[in-house]
């Protein structure tokens, strides 16, 4: 235990002292700001006020299509139709003429079908939709004037149909599409976080393996240590790499969501032109609360642990194989044709999990998390919708005894890889290391 400790205390400095590490710590999430900055600022370059004239034949649109910065409307005369059609081309400052038929009797059909929109230059998808939508609720108004109905029956005949359904098993719980949307997205980010987890710092864990056996180090420190200790210590010394990142990361973002609370606005500012009134209309503090409310209904405590131990011992076990492949090839090109036995699993079982969300309790849902190559992300995504308590220690025991196995058959190959050179692993070479 003592060289472990000293392997992986050794290794965690390694790490953290070089420049690249302390570089791409601190300016990675500044990159990503400045790169949605970036876009944001591209975005908002690119944007252009189109002008359209409008000829409302029939008098129901007049005054009722609204300007803003991305779109404005100019009613003209429509005995000038003619002339403006024919000198819509040569016209620089107006982007399209819109010709709007009159009303007649009532049928909405034919003035849909009678109005038409000529432009000189292309226009973005968006600002067609803008000018569709304008004209829709218009025309919506009209319906409902005719229909001698008032808005808020409109309401009550727009207004979905809310199903509530209920548990059996627990009468106190009753499942919204909000719950399941909550539990949906921790799945998925607690399922993501776990799979990039185990394949960013698996592959730097082969890396460190390679890059030391390439140098001959390793030839120095296996005659002070065992192989096992070497590669348990390194194992350990780069899980601490991983925790001191996320630690400066996580802290950067609270710190950058307490003192830049710019997001919001930021997102209203970009919405497509017609949302801004759904978004005053959403009381996000009402969601919140609600959102707090579901979080807190789940079993914390129990979602917390199964995170912890598959989160750890699901990247101990992958790891170990990682540092196998590093320790049994003699560059990175080498790594390629054995990697591919720990990411497949994983690729199994994030996509898997992505299906068995809508079915958690199915049994799909329940080999992924069971077998030890894809419980790690499979498990964790399940968690927040419940798992009885027997499929949680059944899958903990077979990944604790598998992780065992793994490390075992890893340090085989390990202790025998570590010291070859220039003899190309294959498959049975491999299988002979780990049966002698």
């Amino acid at each position: 235990m003592k060289n472990i400790f000293l392997i992986t205390k050794r290794e965690y400095l390694t790490q953290v002292k070089k420049k690249s590490f302390i570089i791409l710590t601190i300016l990675a999430p500044i990159i990503m700001i400045a790169f949605g900055a970036f876009i944001a600022v591209m975005l908002k370059a690119n944007e252009t006020q189109y002008t359209v004239n409008v000829i409302d034949k029939g008098g129901l649109f007049a005054g009722k299509l609204r300007s803003d910065d991305k779109l404005k409307y100019v009613y003209v005369n429509p005995a000038s139709e003619n002339q403006l059609v024919n000198s819509l081309k040569d016209m620089e400052e107006t982007n399209g003429l819109l010709i709007l038929a009159p009303l007649q009797d009532n049928r909405f059909d034919m003035l849909e079908k009678n109005s038409r929109l000529l432009v000189n230059d292309k226009i973005g998808f968006e600002t067609k939709q803008r000018i569709v939508d304008d004209l829709s609720e218009v025309l919506r108004q009209a319906k409902i004037k005719h229909l001698n109905i008032n808005e808020e029956e409109i309401v009550q005949l727009d207004k979905n149909f809310e199903l509530k359904s209920s548990n059996v098993n627990d009468k106190s719980q009753v499942d919204t599409d909000l719950d399941f949307g909550v539990k949906y997205g921790l799945g998925m980010v607690l399922m993501y976080a776990v799979f990039m987890f185990i394949i960013i710092y698996g592959v730097r864990v082969m890396r460190s393996v390679l890059e030391e056996k390439n140098n001959r180090v390793v030839e120095i420190l296996i005659s002070s240590v065992k192989p096992f200790e070497l590669m348990m210590g390194k194992i350990l010394g780069v899980t601490l790499v991983a925790l001191t990142q996320f630690s400066v990361w996580i802290t950067m973002a609270i710190l950058g969501a307490l003192f830049l609370n710019t997001g919001f606005s930021a997102m209203k500012d970009n919405l497509p032109s017609g949302s801004e009134q759904v978004v005053e209309k959403v009381d996000f503090a009402q969601i919140a609360g609600e959102v707090s409310h579901i979080l807190l209904e789940m079993n914390v405590p129990v979602v917390i642990a199964v995170f912890l131990f598959f989160f750890l011992f699901g990247y101990i076990f992958y790891s170990s194989m990682y540092a196998a492949i590093g320790s049994a090839v003699d560059n990175e090109t080498e790594t390629q044709q054995f990697t591919l036995f720990a990411i497949i699993p994983l690729m199994v079982g994030m996509y898997g999990s992505i299906t068995i969300i809508n079915n958690p309790n199915g049994p799909l849902g329940f080999w992924l998390s069971i077998i030890p190559f894809t419980s790690p992300v499979a498990m964790v995504a399940r968690i927040p919708f419940g798992v009885p308590m027997w499929e949680i220690a059944l899958s903990m025991f077979l990944l604790i005894m598998s992780t065992f196995l793994m490390v075992f058959i890893a340090a085989k190959v390990y202790r025998v890889g570590i010291l070859m050179y220039g003899n190309k692993a294959t498959m049975k070479e491999l299988w002979k290391w780990i049966r002698n």
